[in-house]
């Protein structure tokens, strides 16, 4: 029974959200309270949240105080440098502004944090999608998608889990898997491409090259102010189609867009700005060597970055002020996500429903158990957050590949395929970063999403059973 209403209340939540029923914060809340009662345990629905809530409270601070800093660090300039070389290389084209978001969202995703990666990538290229009028879904999942594959670094955390949960070395699962995660992160890319040639066309995009070839004279360039300056730093080249101009309508969105990036803005702080670079990469340093809890690191980072960039306690006030809408729909998120995950977890759904998927493998795939745990990861990871599969379910897939002489170590590398989907589960505080500074919806996130993701994880296991790693 436990296992049937735990399914039924996954399902739902996805339903409801992906429809626009409810908003996420109410489906996170009043979904898994009904479905505590349901099954008898609506006694314990304070204790199961207060659980949840403490087991996610310093993920909160996290992303707070993270969002505090990263926004500090937007404002005074340090990441414009960033956007200057992208947009030299986008040029305003929708294609190259769509590769551009997966290779800026993969390099930041070096620092191993999904929610700073997604604080950057959104910064940096919202105002260029806003402003051609590109699908923001398209954004939202490329940056997830490539932050996934990228999550599987060492200090990203599902490698460190899996190494733990099966005592193993972290280096010796994921150093073989490199080859197949490349594979994957070319795979992103080739879905930006494809992604970005679909919005070239629907907007009536037409280089300079191919209106050349077309003996086109129609051509109109513009320049794109605000984040990329002028001359070859931002050059919208458009053939006059409905997503490329830059019409008056929709003006609010785009100055709320612009106005982060603009080069003339008042917050800016260029002679700070080596300082600014080496804090953040003491920061991030810091936090690869694990010198102090993350959330300890941010609160002394966001601090520090207000005390000497904004020195007048009126500025600093107006810089929380100015991102406290993120931060507190980000903590909302986080805080309601510990009800859906406390209760999962403390009604023993979480247990039942892993139990019910391994019992239902046939024994002729026993031999097959690495493949067989890089499908099932694409699910898990997804509907559960990754402490609950690589502490709870990997081990017992581990152990029935043990019995068909399986060895661990694929066990534990085939755990790491279904990452790419996993960035974008309703249960990843990060992502609500994401869409939140996207200004998209999470059920319209999800529904463009979930399959170039899912997509993507298999890729990377057909690449891991091609190369003899899994």
């Amino acid at each position: 029974m436990l296992t049937i209403l735990g399914f039924a209340m996954i399902a739902t939540f996805l339903v409801l959200i992906m429809m626009k029923k409810v908003s996420p914060i109410a489906a996170l809340v009043l979904i898994p309270a009904l479905f505590c009662v349901l099954v008898g345990e609506g006694a314990n629905l304070g204790d199961y949240v207060l659980e949840g809530i403490g087991d996610l409270a310093p993920t909160a601070a996290m992303l707070m105080f993270a969002i505090v800093y990263f926004g500090v660090m937007i404002d005074v300039g340090l990441f414009d440098p960033i956007v200057r070389l992208i947009l030299r290389f986008a040029k305003a084209d929708p294609m190259r502004i769509v590769v551009g978001t997966a290779a800026l969202a993969a390099i930041v995703s070096l620092d191993g944090d999904g929610s700073t990666t997604f604080m950057i990538t959104v910064s940096a290229m919202y105002p260029l999608y806003k402003r051609l009028k590109m699908s923001l879904v398209v954004l939202t999942g490329i940056a997830a998608t490539a932050n996934g594959v990228m999550n599987t670094l060492p200090w990203g955390g599902p490698t460190a889990r899996a190494a733990t949960a099966l005592k193993l070395d972290a280096s010796e699962i994921f150093v073989p898997m490199i080859p197949a995660l490349a594979v994957g992160l070319l795979g992103v890319f080739a879905l930006a491409y494809v992604l970005g040639r679909r919005e070239r066309k629907r907007l009536g995009y037409l280089s300079l090259d191919e209106a050349v070839e077309n003996e086109t004279d129609t051509v109109d360039e513009k320049v794109l102010v605000g984040a990329g300056g002028s001359g070859k730093d931002g050059t919208v080249t458009t053939t006059g189609g409905s997503g490329a101009g830059t019409d008056a309508d929709d003006d609010d969105d785009e100055h709320e867009g612009f106005h982060v990036l603009d080069p003339n803005r008042a917050t800016l702080r260029p002679k700070l700005y080596w300082f600014n670079a080496g804090l953040t990469i003491a920061l991030l340093t810091a936090m690869i060597m694990e010198l102090l809890p993350i959330p300890v690191l941010f609160m002394l980072g966001a601090a520090l970055a207000l005390t000497v960039n904004f020195p007048h306690m009126p500025d600093q006030k107006a810089r929380i002020a100015a991102h406290a809408d993120n931060v507190l729909n980000v903590a909302g998120m986080v805080f309601a996500a510990a009800v859906f995950t406390g209760v999962l977890q403390g009604t023993g759904m979480v247990d039942d429903m892993a139990k019910a998927v391994v019992s239902a493998i046939p024994d002729w795939m026993g031999p097959h158990m690495a493949v067989v745990t890089g499908l099932l990861s694409l699910p898990f990871t997804y509907f559960m957050s990754n402490d609950g599969f690589y502490f709870g379910i990997l081990p017992v897939l581990a152990e029935a590949g043990a019995a068909h002489g399986v060895a661990p170590l694929e066990i534990a590398r085939a755990s790491l395929v279904g990452q790419p989907l996993h960035m974008s589960s309703p249960l990843v505080p990060a992502v609500y970063v994401l869409v939140g500074m996207a200004k998209v919806e999470f059920g319209d996130h999800t529904r463009f999403t979930v399959k170039w993701a899912a997509l993507t994880s298999l890729v990377v296991l057909a690449a891991g059973f091609l190369f003899g790693i899994i």
